[in-house]
């Protein structure tokens, strides 16, 4: 739930240490204006750095839900390696006892996409 309240520079001015505190909450953000105009806004610094890590996201995957879509697709034609056979095939060794069931795009076939992930 987004908790957004508009009110003056020269306000905010008076109330910064408590509009610190209260953008702390998840979702709440103060936007400041100066003669009626929005100027700046104000957030935590944790939200405002997950809203940048999701705009760096977006510019370097901007399919991601096509790629995603299309990594499950080749997932369920069983369209992938497992990660202990990628790193075998890699010269990797893996220490006894360790395996996981982790899979991972199979770019070797050629009914796979090369669209997992954009350079």
């Amino acid at each position: 739930m987004l908790l957004h309240q508009t009110l003056s520079i020269t306000d905010a001015r008076s109330k910064i240490f408590a509009l610190a505190e209260k953008v702390q909450r998840p979702g709440t953000f103060f936007t400041l204006t100066e003669k009626g105009r929005a100027k700046a806004v104000v957030m935590s610094a944790e939200e405002f750095e997950s809203w940048r890590e999701t705009l760096e996201i977006r510019r370097a995957f901007p399919n991601l839900r096509e790629d995603a879509a299309l990594a499950r697709r080749d997932y369920k034609k069983g369209n992938y390696i497992t990660l202990e056979d990628l790193l075998a095939k890699e010269g990797f060794v893996l220490a006894k006892g360790v395996h996981k069931n982790y899979a991972v795009p199979n770019n070797n076939t050629k009914k796979s996409s090369k669209r997992y992930c954009k350079n």
